[in-house]
């Protein structure tokens, strides 16, 4: 794989993380406000399944089955031959559609610039400003142990 593609391909890995991780009503008010075309082709799904979770004692163990998290996915093709994929956790079914839709559009040059500007900039910031605010109000409940030391009687 030539740098490149290997950016290219992190780019995209990139993009497709912020539109399964963008909430929703979010991504579909943004998608609607972008005017850019709706006019792919289905070729799976949309539908749900479910994936295993897998986990590792102190990040280093055994892997293990932990438990069953439910997924859609989705791939879409355009009329000029762009084919987008998306997954993201739970079963909104036209999240995915759409998620689909705009990783396709993405790769397209005459498309690439406004799902930028027009959808993952804002989810991207409001991404980042709701960790921000967890982080923030994980931070407020910290609580510091420590132990005192008792002479000896």
């Amino acid at each position: 794989m030539t740098p490149r593609n290997h950016q290219t391909t992190e780019r995209r890995r990139e993009a497709m993380a912020i539109l399964a991780a963008a909430p929703a009503r979010d991504l579909m008010r943004l998608w609607e406000q972008s005017g850019l075309p709706d006019d792919a082709q289905l070729l799976r799904g949309p539908e749900t399944g479910l994936v295993t979770l897998r986990g590792r004692m102190g990040g280093g163990g055994a892997p293990f089955n932990f438990g069953e998290a439910t997924v859609t996915r989705a791939t879409v093709k355009l009329p000029e031959g762009e084919v987008g994929h998306a997954y993201a956790l739970g079963r909104d079914l036209e999240k995915v559609r759409v998620a689909a839709i705009i990783d396709a559009l993405r790769q397209r040059a005459e498309h690439a610039e406004l799902v930028e500007e027009r959808i993952l900039s804002p989810l991207r910031q409001a991404l980042a400003e709701a960790d921000t605010r967890k982080r923030a109000e994980t931070a407020a409940t910290k609580v510091d142990f420590f132990t005192l030391v008792r002479g000896e009687d």
